[in-house]
This record gives structure tokens, C-alpha cells and sequence, in this order.
């Protein structure tokens, strides 16, 4: 398949299934491409993109890692 194939795949997806596609995947597609610096530089304002369009910010977002990870401790 190709990418623009496997795009038009994922936006036929209803919104659980784009959820449940982005939460079983990302932990994995990003495993060796983080070892990229490079990538990892286009990638962050791709998230802050996102992060923004939700209505969070960065800081509301900081102290919800927080407090997860005091929880997994």
C-alpha cells in the first residue's frame, strides 16, 4: 500500500477507530524513528499543534505528565 493509499484508509476510520488506531500504533511507528533527532524536531510542532487545537497548553500538559508519572512510581 502506499502512503496516500493508507491515508485515505485512515480517514474512512469513524473517530473511535482513528483513537484506537493512533493509541495501538504510535508507541510503535515511533520506536526507531525517534532515535532521529532530525525527525524529532519536525515532529514536536506537530504536537504542539495538536496540543494547541485541543485547548490544552503546554504547561496544563506538564502537570498532567506529572502527576502520571507519580502515579506509576
Amino acid at each position: 500500500m502506499s502512503p496516500e493509499e493508507i491515508k485515505k484508509a485512515l480517514f474512512g476510520l469513524s473517530d473511535e477507530e482513528k483513537k484506537a488506531f493512533i493509541i495501538d500504533t504510535l508507541p510503535i511507528l515511533t520506536k526507531e524513528v525517534i532515535k532521529d533527532p532530525g525527525f524529532m524536531m519536525q515532529l514536536f510542532p506537530v504536537m504542539l499543534g495538536i496540543l494547541k487545537e485541543s485547548g490544552m497548553d503546554l504547561q496544563q500538559l506538564m502537570q498532567i505528565a506529572s502527576m502520571m508519572n507519580q502515579e506509576q512510581q
